[in-house]
């Protein structure tokens, strides 16, 4: 583990403290309260991993493998049933292989999402990674809806030193992100990033903004990999689920940004989000900072969360 890596995973062992003892105390008084495993003991964990925002659907699923994982390995002890629940947790949330192919392509990345999630943080702190990795990138402000939005994100690309395509409030998205597809083909930029607006209770207004920066995209720039993130904050719990479920209605979402982690007992939901909408989890945020938003590795997160592994060493 890199220095950088292990000074994230112990910010996210302290940022899941909160969901860590809303799950896992739960979790380990059933492990050591049941004496065998029967169906109160499934029962009883079920309902611990439902109220930590796993949701209905992720829940069964990990009971399922779980029961079966059991019975394969001849398991009679409860205590010995919880590396096999971390294994099943873990094969909920797999990101795969080709997450992250737009970072070595000509791409466009979109960020969608309500107002105050964090999408404009997010928007600069992964231009600021990406520079850092020599990229050419480029961010575009094309929430032109909120003026704060637009003075924000200059501010990010000032910091990350990246170049940054911006036109007045109220100006038209699709014009700005028109500008800012031509600016990025002439300076030949790897990466363009456009901040985008988030208005999900005007769904209509708001599919026809994003249908329309579609059109621009691939009439001027067909050849560029497309990259559409929904940012979602995690302590919204349920309806972070929500709010992604319904811009993947309206967007070809290819994966989500989970904010603020650190802080809510809900970040099982991080969990949920992968197995219910069939989209990964690709960056967690859990701090101010810029390396605060980090790639989403679910061996990290669940060893994180119940304190394993490489949580040992780590002392809150």
């Amino acid at each position: 583990m890199g220095e950088k890596k292990k000074g994230f995973f112990s910010k996210l062992v302290s940022g899941l403290t909160k969901t860590r003892d809303n799950i896992v105390s739960g979790i380990d008084s059933i492990f050591s309260g049941f004496s065998n495993i029967d169906d109160d003991f499934y029962e009883e964990l079920e309902e611990i991993l439902i109220m930590a925002d796993l949701g209905i659907n992720t829940t069964t699923a990990i009971i399922e493998d779980l029961r079966a994982k059991v019975k394969e390995n001849k398991i009679k002890e409860p205590k010995e049933c919880k590396e096999l629940l971390i294994s099943s947790i873990k094969d909920q949330m797999k990101v795969g292989e080709t997450a992250y192919e737009f970072e070595d392509k000509k791409s466009i990345v979109l960020l969608i999402g309500v107002n105050g999630v964090g999408k404009t943080t997010s928007v600069g702190k992964l231009a600021g990674q990406l520079k850092d990795m020599n990229k050419k990138v480029m961010v575009a402000a094309a929430d032109t809806f909120r003026a704060a939005a637009i003075e924000q994100l200059t501010e990010w690309a000032n910091r990350a030193r990246v170049d940054i395509i911006a036109q007045q409030e109220g100006s038209d998205p699709a014009a700005v992100i028109y500008d800012a597809v031509t600016a990025a083909k002439a300076r030949n930029v790897d990466v363009l990033i456009c901040d985008t607006a988030g208005r999900l209770h005007n769904k209509k207004n708001l599919m026809e903004e994003l249908k329309k920066i579609d059109r621009v995209i691939d009439r001027e720039y067909k050849d560029a990999y497309r990259e559409t993130l929904v940012v979602v904050d995690g302590t919204t719990g349920q309806n972070a689920l929500a709010q992604a479920k319904q811009f993947s209605e309206i967007a070809d979402v290819t994966g989500i940004i989970l904010t603020k982690l650190d802080g809510t007992a809900k970040g099982g939901i991080a969990i949920a989000i992968q197995s219910e909408l069939g989209i990964p989890v690709k960056y967690i945020g859990i701090g101010e900072s810029i390396d605060d938003l980090q790639k989403f590795d679910a061996d990290d997160f669940v060893n994180a969360l119940f304190k394993t592994n490489e949580g040992d060493d780590v002392t809150i």
